[in-house]
């Protein structure tokens, strides 16, 4: 018996020290090789104004083929409220995209007054943020001006912006730049280590098109949906360089404002990057808490605060009704027929005691359930 446990037990130190073990919430490991296809899958939009999230096709934005279908992968993120779908942008591994197209898109009547805006222009002065994934990271933000280049790694990218004239603009270009780095386990794959969107906002001269069967690509079947009468140098035809901030910029370009059609591109950058490592990949997202404005945790707990409140305050009128109408019944003076009878208990006072009394039925299996669920729980 002796020899049995201390074999037990040589086993399970090995086990344990055999195991290895990664770091990330939430999700395996997943390496792809080059040209396979990479999802790019959108979750529910956020702001830090309202702290009330809207689903991402609630907007007009493009949808995929065959509809937008639910995408979570595992129960945690079902039960923290995320609203994960797919979307129709096409990436696949190490293969750039220049000015991809995607649809063309009406978002409604222009702003005026006296007219109730479209929900793009309520978006966009509500200050909402699209959150996309892939590979279960989240994506990155980068904002860029004549001085400077920010990245922000919480909160996704933002639906538009408010221009100095006071107009909603609406964010119809991305440009999507993925960091990879080869497998340490599989040969002639990578794992993706880095996941960052950069915003444009671009007004494309363009015409629909109806049948454009000519521009289909053998390695991704995309199809022009639309003819740029103006394109800026990523757009042009054959063209192969990336969108920039000095493109967007140029004499004589415009931002797109969010209403009418709209036609939604973007652009697909994969980069090498050998100094993160997928374990640590999450780091970065974790030590954004500074970043996040304090009015958005006053407002949570603000939130908290009166969700506590009125609760407390519903249990405790239902018990003050209850015990007053019972208080009122005791000390009130007996009748005859009720001198006649032992009063018999009633209300509270039918289970003041319960507590100390041991079930009949198997006491101990009553025992052995209550622990079982705290632990449980």
């Amino acid at each position: 018996m002796v020899l049995l446990q201390r074999s037990v037990v040589a086993i399970a130190l090995c086990g344990v020290i055999a195991v290895e073990g990664f770091y990330l919430p939430g999700a395996n490991s997943q390496a792809f090789a080059d040209n396979d296809p990479v999802k790019l899958k959108v979750n529910k939009l956020t702001s830090t104004k309202t702290l009330m999230p809207i689903d991402y096709y609630r907007l007009p934005f493009c949808i995929p083929e065959g509809g937008a279908k639910m995408d979570n992968e595992n129960l945690g993120e079902f039960l923290s409220g995320d609203r994960i779908e797919s979307s129709p942008y096409v990436l696949q591994m190490k293969n750039d995209m220049y000015c991809e197209q995607l649809c063309i898109a009406n978002l409604g009547r222009g702003e005026q007054r006296g007219v109730q805006p479209n929900k793009f222009v309520k978006a966009i002065r509500k200050n909402y943020h699209n959150n996309w994934i892939v590979d279960n990271l989240s994506s990155a933000s980068k904002a860029e001006n004549d001085k400077e280049v920010t990245t922000r790694y919480w909160q996704g990218f933002p639906v538009g912006f408010i221009g100095n004239d006071g107009q909603a603009y609406v964010n119809n270009h991305v440009n999507i730049e993925i960091m990879y780095h080869p497998s340490d386990t599989e040969t002639d794959k990578y794992r993706i280590v880095r996941f960052v969107v950069e915003p444009f906002s671009i007004k494309h001269d363009s015409e629909p098109v109806v049948d454009d069967t000519n521009d289909v690509d053998d390695t991704h079947v995309l199809t022009r949906v639309a003819k740029i009468n103006n394109p800026i140098d990523s757009c042009a035809p054959n063209a192969k360089t990336h969108t920039t901030y000095d493109m967007i910029t140029q004499s004589g370009r415009e931002p797109q404002r969010a209403s009418g059609q709209v036609l939604f591109t973007y652009d697909v950058k994969w980069e090498l990057n050998t100094e993160v490592k997928w374990a640590s990949r999450w780091d970065i997202y974790l030590n954004m808490d500074d970043a996040v404005p304090a009015k958005v945790h006053w407002l949570s707990i603000a939130n908290s605060l009166v969700i506590v409140f009125v609760l407390s305050a519903m249990i405790a009128a239902i018990l003050i009704r209850n015990l007053r109408r019972d208080i009122s019944r005791y000390n009130r003076l007996a009748t005859d027929e009720e001198k006649a009878e032992d009063l018999e208990e009633y209300g509270w006072k039918l289970v003041h005691a319960d507590v100390f009394r041991p079930p009949t039925f198997s006491p101990l299996l009553l025992a052995v359930a209550c622990g079982t669920g705290a632990q449980l729980l």
